[in-house]
């Protein structure tokens, strides 16, 4: 039996399936500059477990740090996580390798999971952008300030 709410096949059955909300993707309306999309796909989070042990790059884990895991790119890397689902960003920077679940593109920290609205959830999709300019880290820190992760 199906759920009620269902609505997987309507456009099979001649229905219209809903559009994923659009995100304003607009560089000067986010405040950043903005690379290209660089993947699609499922994001979970890690925390607790893993709280103070080193990580990949060599420095401790932080659950309350907006930071990631990232199979690929250089540690480092800043990027600008959004979710389609929520509506909301985060800029992240990869400090860890993972995530290690087939089918997850990347792991996040607490804190970002919290930022995304998917903390409860485990996981949600998300769009992986590149960001770019020197304006970066100061935009990082900003953002860390001003949001209480705790």
């Amino acid at each position: 039996m199906r759920c009620p709410n269902y609505t997987g096949f309507k456009s099979r059955l001649g229905g219209r399936a809903e559009a994923a909300p659009k995100l304003d993707l607009d560089p000067a309306a986010l405040g950043r500059a903005l690379g290209r999309t660089l993947q699609r796909g499922v994001a979970s989070w890690y925390g607790p477990g893993f709280h103070g042990q080193r990580t990949a790059s060599g420095e401790p884990y932080d659950m309350h740090e907006l930071t990631a895991a990232h199979k690929s790119l250089p540690f480092g890397t800043r990027l600008l996580v959004q979710n389609p689902r929520t509506g909301k960003q985060v800029v992240v920077r990869i400090n860890d390798r993972g995530p290690f679940v087939a089918g997850r593109v990347i792991d996040l920290s607490r804190a970002a999971a919290r930022a995304l609205g998917m903390l409860q959830r485990g996981h949600d999709t998300v769009v992986l952008r590149e960001v770019l300019g020197d304006e970066v880290d100061a935009l990082l820190v900003s953002a860390e300030n001003s949001i209480s992760l705790r």
